[in-house]
């Protein structure tokens, strides 16, 4: 007898979810600097072109695949085919990479909110994250401690992801999602207002936005567009496929997906602005030219803006809190969908009760966590998320794609979506599935590579970029062939 699946109370549950675990780190850190450093104003263009073309098509995908088949990406992809099924496996492998020290970044944030309110880093900001709060040891393979503060700070976020996954779609990941999702967006807002009015802020915000358009002629600039686009909605991570199973028959998938993508998108031009609206009068301040403050990445969030509100007085204290809150919230909504994306794979594969799988999943992703709470945490950190979402996100969204538009037929997918869907999505869609963002995202994996073999990412040895990096690439293909040969034991395969 079929099981009768968990859904949305709501459509808008759904796209607040679905928003919310776009909506990361990412948005706040990577998308300002990706704009800076790839013409300004003129990367916009080829940012669109990628929203168009591989955002909001892979989006549609995503949705429709996991509506139509009701299920775990895995259970989708073997429903397709079992041939299929560890491609389903594999990004459910890299989300529990990308989980893990996640909570560990989420932990960091939640401890210099509380340090806002004193601005107790000091003033050498760069010299108290890497030696006196991570305590950073001399190399990615020197394991000497775990540092308590962080490791209780994982805790906390496993509890956090624990509680909200325990009560289920409806009662957790729905209402938390209606609860975060709406503050983190009035946060942001009250950041960018209070920005845009410091002095210098406008300094910052030409450099932001003055078009060169030059760049746009330079193949790796249209690259990265893609790459963010990829990146910041969730695509290839198992998500958005286990996040549509959850809706009910009828349902809006094509508006569903402009939505979220819109919203994404609409989250990182305000990221973008207020970021640089506090780089500007940083330089300010410093009197100094834009260029020499900006940065991206934690050195954004942990070091550059820590010594931007230290020169603030009360609005520092303030502004601090909000920031720092606000990459908590960003971060806790995708944390919480990994974390539902892992559970429901397992759940379903092995025909384990939601309570009981999420609960083993948080336990064993704390322990297996507190690697990263150790003194070489950031090394571990910054080399694994490197190689996944170069390489294991990437080759997913690749493998979906080529599965959907050579062996599934994009009409398939798309006969389904516009039967349900206000507004329907013409012969393009397939078009863009079966040539365009292949082609897009064969070109981004060979420049990853060789780039790789140009210079060996982050000038680390070979030893600790073949144990943190490749390594993390084979244990996913290999661990998802091996999770697909076992029997399916859910009722409902």
């Amino acid at each position: 007898m079929e099981k009768q699946r968990e859904q949305w109370n709501s459509k808008f549950g759904f796209i607040l979810a679905a928003i919310g675990s776009a909506v990361g780190l990412g948005n706040i850190w990577r998308f300002p600097y990706e704009v800076y450093s790839s013409g300004g104003g003129a990367f916009f263009l080829p940012y669109f072109c990628a929203i168009f073309t591989a955002g909001i098509p892979l989006l549609i995908l995503e949705y429709g695949i996991g509506h139509k088949y009701k299920g775990s990406t895995p259970k989708c992809l073997s429903l397709i085919n079992k041939k299929f099924e560890w491609i389903g496996w594999w990004p459910i492998i890299s989300s529990s990479f990308i989980l893990c020290y996640y909570s560990m970044i989420l932990s960091w944030a939640v401890k210099y909110a509380l340090m806002s309110f004193n601005k107790t880093w000091g003033a050498d900001t760069n010299k108290f994250f890497y030696e006196d709060f991570l305590q950073l040891s001399s190399s990615p393979t020197s394991f000497n401690k775990i540092v308590l503060p962080i490791a209780i700070g994982i805790f906390v976020i496993w509890l956090f992801n624990w509680a909200v996954c325990y009560k289920g779609v409806k009662k957790g990941i729905e209402k938390t999602s209606k609860i975060i999702l709406p503050v983190l967006f009035i946060i942001m807002f009250i950041i960018v207002i209070r920005g845009v009015t410091l002095e210098g802020a406008a300094k910052g915000l030409n450099v932001l936005f003055e078009p060169d358009w030059n760049a746009v002629k330079n193949p790796e600039i249209w690259i990265s567009a893609y790459g963010q686009v990829f990146f910041s909605l969730s695509i290839g991570t198992g998500i958005m496929m286990t996040y549509s199973s959850y809706l009910p028959e009828k349902t809006d998938i094509n508006n569903s997906a402009f939505m979220t993508a819109f919203a994404n998108c609409g989250f990182e031009f305000l990221s973008a602005i207020g970021v640089f609206s506090i780089l500007g009068a940083m330089a300010t301040m410093q009197n100094v030219p834009v260029d020499e403050v900006v940065t991206s990445g934690i050195g954004l969030a942990f070091i550059a803006f820590p010594n931007v509100f230290t020169h603030m007085g009360v609005w520092g204290n303030i502004l601090g809190v909000m920031f720092f809150v606000c990459l908590v919230f960003a971060g806790i909504t995708s944390s919480v969908s990994l974390t539902e994306a892992i559970s429901a794979a397992i759940g379903e594969k092995f025909d384990i009760p939601r309570k009981k799988v999420v609960t083993a999943i948080c336990v064993i992703g704390f322990v297996l966590s507190l690697a990263f709470a150790t003194d070489a945490g950031l090394y571990l950190l910054d080399i694994m998320d490197n190689y996944i979402n170069n390489y294991g996100i990437v080759c997913a969204g690749l493998l979906e794609a080529v599965i959907v538009g050579w062996y599934l037929k994009p009409k398939t997918v798309r006969d389904h979506v516009n039967k349900i869907s206000y507004f329907r999505i013409g012969s393009w869609w397939d078009v863009i599935i079966k040539y365009i963002t292949p082609g897009m995202l064969i070109i981004t994996v060979v420049q990853s590579i060789i780039k790789e073999f140009q210079t060996p990412y982050g000038g680390y040895d070979t030893l600790p970029l073949l144990l943190y990096g490749w390594l993390v690439i084979v244990i996913g293909i290999i661990g998802a062939h091996i999770i697909s040969k076992c029997r399916w034991k859910s009722s409902d395969k």
